[in-house]
């Protein structure tokens, strides 16, 4: 599945919950064609659905199901935190997103390592009016649960 000159530890791995998934709105700008890597995949968290049609997610200990997507150019993350509405260098609260480093399982609790997800305050989900997702998965192109 890996080119074999790609070393594992030169990935960028970012775990995706809404409209980066595969098959959503916002895949195939961002992440076709430079993904060498897809694993289905949760973390722990709570995922909410915004009435602007994508989903955020917050610290928590639910599951949130979603994708490990592996990319070899670590560029991309310049370009997700702009779609993210996020920049390392602005106070949180002037970021829609912010992104942090999070443990990533398969299965029964198999981890897969640590990954970069972009995840929101509380606050900012009760501002926007965010549902809670009990289950932990978001489709806004009627994408069904793994």
């Amino acid at each position: 599945m890996f080119e074999s000159n790609i070393k594992f530890s030169d990935l960028v791995q970012v775990f995706v919950y809404g409209t980066l998934k595969p098959g959503e709105a916002n895949y195939k700008r961002f992440c076709a064609g430079k993904v060498v890597d897809v694993k289905k995949a949760f973390v722990q968290g709570k995922l909410f659905a915004l009435p602007m049609g994508y989903p955020a997610m917050t610290l928590g200990n639910s599951q949130v199901h979603g994708y490990l997507l592996s990319f070899t150019n670590p560029g991309i993350l310049n370009q997700l935190d702009v779609l993210e509405d996020y920049h390392p260098a602005r106070e949180v609260s002037e970021n829609l997103y912010s992104r942090k480093s999070i443990k990533v399982y398969q299965g029964e609790w198999l981890s897969l390592g640590w990954a970069w997800v972009y995840l929101m305050t509380l606050e900012r989900v009760d501002q926007l009016g965010g549902v809670l997702q009990p289950d932990g998965w978001w489709s806004g192109s009627g994408l069904t649960a793994m």
